[in-house]
């Protein structure tokens, strides 16, 4: 009988080894959670799929394997096995997980599959953005990490982009990957350019001079139009602010088999607001229109023709308020005006060959013409600038090519109103391009790329590129790159528009040279489920440094003039960012940190380069029920800034609540933006001098503090 029994025990208890791989690419998968039906037995797979399961009963058992983005699977097997490890497919969710694809890249694959680390804001995060600040980008932008908004002018709110510490005129920005807010038009191209036709915003930090050339040393947001479908959409929306604002907008889209039609038209207007009632406005009393029609031709199923305008025009006017709300009553009052006029047209044709070629020819031009008016100051120009280029993608199993060629033409001319030198210049640039994305393994993606420019008076520039992305597991992967990176010297940086070009000389194509760079960023992800996948954890970490070769700064001179000149020095910025999401349920958590350390060596000296927060938080709370309510709390925090003059700026958080109520057809939200009323004209004078005549400091924090701004969203179809 004791024989018997121990001969019984040893059959009831069984071990069984699993290896859990994906169904498509055969991958192991790490952290599968394996329960056994009507057991307490189970275990979590490990980095290779291994899982090994104990005191098993012998005989028919129940496995259920569950992980997030796959499909739950149950499996039945007969207890003991023949074979020793014992093998199980899972196939992945691709209902529930929508497949990204990011045109930026100018690859066909995927971003879970591509080496150049891109981050996206599209649907819902892009509408909710835009319901907060409905006739610009900048709050698309601002509330991500390693991005600042940097405003140049305080009282008619001019701003660049900062990505990573980097001055403004280091990023690009596309639209539909053309080059179209560059040169005299970048200092007002976040102000101008509404979000409400965009299908998503790709943004690639560091080196991005492969594929797009001169200018994307930072790295460049590329803002990507909507297109038409067959089931059609026209929409509109009002909104209003406490501060004097209101917009309107409209979007059309539709086609059928040969042809669809977009049609985007938008007009923003503000009153003169002065929250600190300092006589001064921080935002300035402006009128614009917008009217962005495209039509798209599909001659046949390969072929497809898409032309566009985009065409903005505006009159922005800020500074004293008794001067804006009334000329006549203080003519001698201090006031900045900006006249501008923008239009541009885009032109592409997209052929392909089968399942693996692709032809694609671009073409744009951009009209520009910009007047700036101050007291008896005037400046006044117009830039026209051409993008031409020719590419041909072929993809393969395991190696993609991409080759092309561009020339990019600028051209600025400025009108004679000064006893001052005029700042015309050509800047004309030609392109030869060459990337690949190789399968160098199943778990390793190695991406290459070359491109070499000539530009115009200034020589050759080669720039190589190199990244690659190891897969760890379908949950944990990482991401290292690099390349190089230069900037043509022009006039039009944050240092020269802060001050309006006054007395400022042109760039000498004989003294100054390209500004140079290089870049490298390294960075890991990991997702997984939590407590039986009630939680869902995302989080990505990313180390970066780019370092500048004798960049460019201004410099003034003994007679009060001003020149850029390429410093004999350097600048680097490095640091880290951070981003966390945790989803429970209708809730989803938020979590950014930033940290920068940006300097300056010039003449053996080293100092900080001034507005970059050393310290930067970003946290959101949203709870969602789909299709029906949405509420969100955010906060942003900015650390101590270093000013040019030697001063710090203090600290402080900027703190907003959103909520949106959605019906079948329309919408209605209110958003309270800043609702601390975090403003530097709280805590810190934005000026010296007579308020007629003063002589503003840099701004750091915000103008405008306290808004509220809700309004409709009516979508017809």
């Amino acid at each position: 009988m004791l024989l018997w029994g121990i001969m019984g025990s040893a059959l009831a208890q069984q071990t069984l080894d699993l290896t859990i791989k994906d169904e498509d690419s055969k991958n192991p998968i790490f952290g599968v959670t394996v329960s056994v039906a009507g057991t307490p037995s189970g275990g979590v797979s490990d980095i290779n799929g291994y899982v090994k399961l104990s005191d098993l009963p012998t005989g028919k058992v129940n496995l259920i394997f569950q992980h997030v983005g796959y499909n739950t699977k149950e499996q039945q097997l007969i207890l003991p096995l023949e074979t020793a490890v014992f093998e199980v497919f899972l196939q992945e969710t691709h209902e529930e997980l929508e497949e990204i694809t990011i045109s930026s890249t100018r690859s066909s694959r995927s971003i879970a599959n591509i080496p150049t680390r891109v981050e996206f804001i599209a649907g819902e995060e892009l509408e909710e953005k835009a319901n907060m600040k409905p006739g610009d980008i900048r709050m698309v932008l601002s509330e991500s990490t390693g991005i600042q908004v940097q405003i140049t002018s305080p009282t008619s709110a001019n701003a660049g982009i900062r990505i990573q510490g980097l001055d403004g005129r280091y990023t690009q920005v596309l639209k539909d990957g053309f080059p179209l807010y560059s040169g005299a038009a970048s200092g007002l191209g976040l102000l101008q350019i509404p979000p409400l036709d965009l299908k998503q915003v790709e943004v690639i930090k560091g080196s991005a001079s492969t594929l797009y050339g001169g200018g994307a040393i930072a790295g460049l947001v590329n803002l990507i139009s909507k297109t038409p479908d067959p089931e059609g959409e026209l929409s509109f929306l009002f909104n209003a602010t406490n501060a004097g604002g209101f917009d309107l907008s409209g979007f059309y889209g539709n086609r059928n088999q040969k042809t669809g039609t977009t049609i985007f038209g938008a007009y923003n207007t503000n009153n003169p607001y002065d929250p600190a009632g300092i006589g001064l406005s921080a935002i300035p009393k402006y009128e614009r229109f917008t009217f962005n029609p495209r039509l798209f031709l599909y001659p046949s199923d390969r072929t497809q023709l898409n032309f566009g305008i985009n065409s903005t025009f505006e009159d922005r006017l800020g500074g004293n308020m008794e001067y804006i709300l009334n000329p006549q009553k203080n003519p001698a009052g201090f006031f900045e005006e900006n006249k501008t006029e923008r239009i541009s047209s885009q032109f592409t044709l997209d052929h392909n060959w089968g399942d693996r070629q692709r032809l694609q020819v671009k073409n744009s031009y951009n009209y520009f013409n910009r007047g700036l008016t101050s007291g008896d100051y005037q400046f006044k120009g117009l830039q026209q600038s051409t993008f031409s280029e020719i590419s041909l993608g072929i993809d393969g199993e395991r190696l993609d090519w991409v080759f092309g060629s561009n020339i990019w033409t600028e051209s600025f001319r400025e009108e004679n109103l000064n006893p001052f030198p005029v700042r015309d210049y050509n800047l004309n640039t030609y392109g030869l391009f060459i990337q690949n994305i190789l399968k160098t393994s199943e778990k390793s993606t190695l991406e290459t790329g070359l491109r070499t420019d000539y530009v115009a008076n200034y020589g050759w520039a080669i720039l190589p590129k190199l990244s690659l992305l190891y897969q760890f597991s379908p949950d944990f992967s990482s991401r290292f790159g690099g390349g190089l990176g230069y900037k043509a010297p022009t006039v039009f940086t944050e240092e020269s528009e802060r001050l309006q070009y006054r007395n400022i000389l042109p760039i000498d194509a004989e003294a100054n040279e390209l500004e140079k760079s290089y870049g490298l960023n390294l960075d890991v992800n990991y997702q997984t489920g939590l407590f039986d996948d009630l939680f869902f954890l995302s989080i990505n970490h990313l180390f970066f440094y780019t370092y500048l070769d004798q960049p460019l700064f201004l410099k003034q001179n003994d007679d009060e003039t001003y020149r850029l000149v390429n410093i004999n020095g350097s600048s680097d910025t490095r640091g880290t960012e951070t981003n966390l999401k945790l989803v429970y349920e209708d809730f989803k958590l938020f979590l950014g940190y930033t940290y920068t350390e940006a300097r300056i060596r010039k003449n053996g000296t080293e100092r900080t380069n001034p507005l970059t927060p050393k310290h930067r938080i970003n946290t959101v709370l949203f709870y969602e029920v789909e299709e029906k309510l949405k509420i969100g709390l955010e906060g942003y925090y900015f650390s101590e800034q270093q000013l040019s003059d030697g001063a710090v700026g203090r600290d402080y958080w900027i703190v907003g609540l959103m909520t949106e109520k959605i019906w079948e057809k329309f919408s209605l939200y209110i958003n309270f933006e800043n609702f601390l009323d975090a403003r530097q004209t709280r805590f810190d004078n934005i000026f010296t001098g007579s308020i007629d005549n003063p002589n503003f400091k840099e701004i750091y924090a915000p103008l405008d503090g306290f808004v509220i701004n809700g309004g409709i969203k009516w979508r017809v179809m």
